[in-house]
């Protein structure tokens, strides 16, 4: 490990982290807990288990996986489930491959832009797609970009209000005919987002924090 790592807890599991991936964040964790909602498995003690909409064997592929926590978590609360994580970076896959291997959590880590995989069909078409992909909009007046200054802008920051790759997972998401799809914005895009989305052919099911899930 060089001085730039560090580790960070995500979901009671400590992730190797360097400037090659983002930081793992609380809010991240709620992506997790849907999940696990569509699995039918309580997410917290004493929470009512609800029905499974997810096959008992899921496919679920993370888009833009950086560190590897997303995928490396969904693997570890979901053992039945066969995931895949992509990302474009081949540092980030690199990260994500240690935090895998540390956490005793068999993925698949591949080389992609967005579902380009899929298509190509040198990836199985999932039931879920998962993705906290780059949506920061550098013309948010509150941004602290001071704050960000350690992680690598092209996870971070996207063009059209930082909206561009939200919306083309999306065209894509209903070009496969995924049945689910969960992704991380700001809550003031989520509007927008479901707008875009309903036009294209998904339903909105539900809002959790800065999560946000579409069904066909």
């Amino acid at each position: 490990m060089n001085e730039a790592s560090q580790t960070k807890d995500f979901y009671g599991r400590d992730f190797l982290i360097t400037p090659d991936v983002l930081i793992p964040r609380p809010e991240t964790e709620q992506l997790i807990d849907q999940v696990l909602i569509l699995a039918g498995k309580p997410y917290l003690p004493g929470v009512k288990s609800t029905k499974r909409v997810l096959p008992q064997k899921p496919i679920i592929i993370d888009v833009g996986t950086g560190s590897g926590c997303i995928a490396i978590t969904i693997k570890k609360e979901l053992p039945n489930a066969e995931v895949y994580a992509t990302d474009i970076s081949e540092k980030a896959l690199k990260i994500a491959q240690k935090n895998a291997e540390n956490l005793d959590a068999p993925i698949n880590t591949i080389i992609s832009y967005l579902l380009e995989k899929v298509k190509s069909r040198e990836l199985p078409t999932p039931d879920l797609v998962v993705a906290n992909l780059p949506y920061v909009d550098k013309n948010w007046d509150w941004l602290d970009k001071e704050s960000l200054s350690k992680e690598p802008e092209f996870a971070l920051y996207a063009e059209d209000k930082g909206l561009k790759l939200i919306k083309e997972l999306i065209k894509e998401v209903v070009e496969l005919k995924i049945k689910h799809l969960i992704l991380e914005a700001d809550p003031c895009q989520h509007e927008e987002i479901k707008q875009y989305a309903k036009k294209a052919g998904l339903q909105f099911k539900e809002t959790r924090g800065f999560i946000i899930y579409f069904s066909v």
